[in-house]
């Protein structure tokens, strides 16, 4: 049923617009598109979003030509561009966007130590940095609070950690609707996460509109929407104890923590569907113009 109805739907587009991950769900959802797109004449953008591109690109000869071979390829951060120029392959940003109604804003004053991660519970998130800052900032704060919102394979291992490292009003919530991952953030002070890996991280985006700021590891992509000091505060990947550091910084100096909610949650405008839309727009007229080039120059060639 799945490959007919791709060949159904995608005969009708004028471009198709292909959502990518990596490792097998690349050659099982993207692959199948591109290869039916092609057949079919389509110009293809592929939308690549994992963090885990450079080992993914390292690893598969079939990515690789498969990307090297659509229209457009577009990825949500400047750190994901550089990723693929490093493998000749040319990628045009275009962010991911945040819905800044379904996330209202609110300011937050005096700043209360109760912390809010959303992660999976497994690699490359790695969520026991956060439990052993935490560790520290309970030492400093013992009303601290922390609340996580998310799933996987490693969260039995996570729970014992917890219990070894002897912390208190730790919640483990499980997995959350979208629907109402709102409410977590309006019932929190302060985002904390520590990936050693990641792209450009919607939660990041979403603390900004609530008025959360956001502490995390410089994994990946976040460098590139978070500058140290400014949207918040960035530690050393796997540095529980600058985490925590940052985490008592924002508790002790109201102003420090005024100054980066503010300026992320400005920030948020340029991640809104009205501004990226045009983006969008953009990427596929060109794909349609240059595909519409293409034949012609073949044309030419072949007279030649």
């Amino acid at each position: 049923m799945y490959v007919p109805l791709l060949v159904r739907e995608l005969a009708r587009a004028d471009v198709v617009h292909v959502f990518s991950a990596s490792y097998f769900s690349f050659l099982l959802a993207p692959l199948p598109a591109v290869l039916i797109a092609r057949a079919l004449g389509r110009p293809v953008v592929l939308n690549y979003h994992s963090g885990e591109a450079p080992d993914h690109l390292k690893r598969s000869a079939i990515a690789r030509a498969v990307l090297s071979r659509v229209n457009r390829i577009a990825v949500p951060s400047s750190y994901l561009a550089r990723v693929f120029q490093e493998f000749g392959l040319r990628a045009s940003v275009v962010p991911n966007t945040i819905d800044t109604e379904r996330i209202p804003f609110r300011d937050r004053a005096p700043l209360r130590p109760r912390l809010l991660s959303t992660p999976n519970l497994d690699y490359p998130y790695n969520v026991a940095c956060t439990l052993r800052a935490f560790r520290l900032i309970q030492d400093r704060r013992p009303d601290a609070t922390l609340t996580i919102v998310g799933g996987g394979r490693d969260e039995s291992k996570l729970r014992r950690l917890a219990s070894e490292l002897c912390l208190r009003h730790v919640e483990f919530v499980g997995r959350v609707d979208p629907s109402a991952i709102g409410a977590y953030y309006a019932a929190h002070d302060i985002y904390i996460q520590s990936p050693d890996i990641d792209n450009m991280p919607l939660s990041v985006l979403e603390a900004y509109a609530s008025g959360l700021p956001v502490v995390s590891t410089e994994a990946g992509g976040v460098p590139a929407i978070l500058t140290h000091g400014v949207q918040g505060l960035l530690a050393p990947l796997n540095d529980h104890q600058a985490l925590a550091s940052h985490v008592l910084a924002l508790l002790d100096d109201a102003s420090l923590a005024r100054r980066v909610t503010l300026a992320a949650h400005n920030a948020c405008e340029a991640y809104t569907w009205t501004a990226v839309r045009e983006q969008w727009l953009r990427v596929y007229q060109s794909t349609l113009a240059d595909s519409a080039r293409a034949p012609a120059a073949l044309g030419r060639h072949a007279r030649q």
